[in-house]
């Protein structure tokens, strides 16, 4: 595992940000890591009581992230473990997953912080699961990616609301 050239992110204050969590439900003592990680983040950032929105795998994580990046989300936490079997399912859903949540920041302006392990071994996924005896905690590190881009996009926006500054369309509807 590398850690060579990981930043080292500071996050300021957060607590006017609209931060949701969407976690996957399959191996759930990675994903206990993983939400625990996550939420730590969000609190010492000053986000509290942030909206934990839980699909069935990571698979679902994509549609999940659209809709509460949609419903005014400021960032989107996506948490999720894949770990390689003997057949190209884990390739479709790490392509899946990865493109998926690539595309809702894209189109909704929205960051969406990347915590999705996509793993050869349960012994990887349990290293980087930030559980106790774990050498990396990437919800913790995910969580704090999402708001470090909304607190960067805000403040190159010159403050405010992320919601407040999305552009209008035509008529008047913001656009996602």
């Amino acid at each position: 595992m590398s850690r060579s050239g990981a930043p080292t992110l500071s996050v300021g204050d957060a607590s006017g940000l609209n931060v949701a969590v969407v976690a996957a439900s399959w191996n759930e003592q990675v994903m206990r890591g993983l939400l625990d990680g996550a939420l730590r983040a969000l609190r010492e950032a000053g986000v509290t009581a942030p909206p934990v929105l839980r699909v069935p795998g990571s698979f679902e994580l994509p549609v999940a992230a659209a809709r509460v990046a949609r419903d005014g989300a400021d960032a989107v936490v996506a948490l999720g473990v894949v770990v390689r079997g003997g057949t190209p399912h884990f390739d479709y859903v790490c392509s899946a997953a990865t493109h998926g949540l690539t595309s809702v920041a894209v189109d909704t302006g929205v960051p969406v912080g990347f915590g999705v392990l996509t793993c050869d071994t349960m012994e990887q996924a349990l290293d980087r699961a930030g559980l106790p005896g774990s050498r990396e905690d990437k919800g913790y590190e995910a969580a704090q990616a999402a708001l470090a881009t909304a607190l960067a996009l805000r403040d190159a926006s010159g403050g405010g609301s992320l919601r407040e500054q999305r552009p209008t369309s035509p008529t008047g509807r913001r656009t996602p």
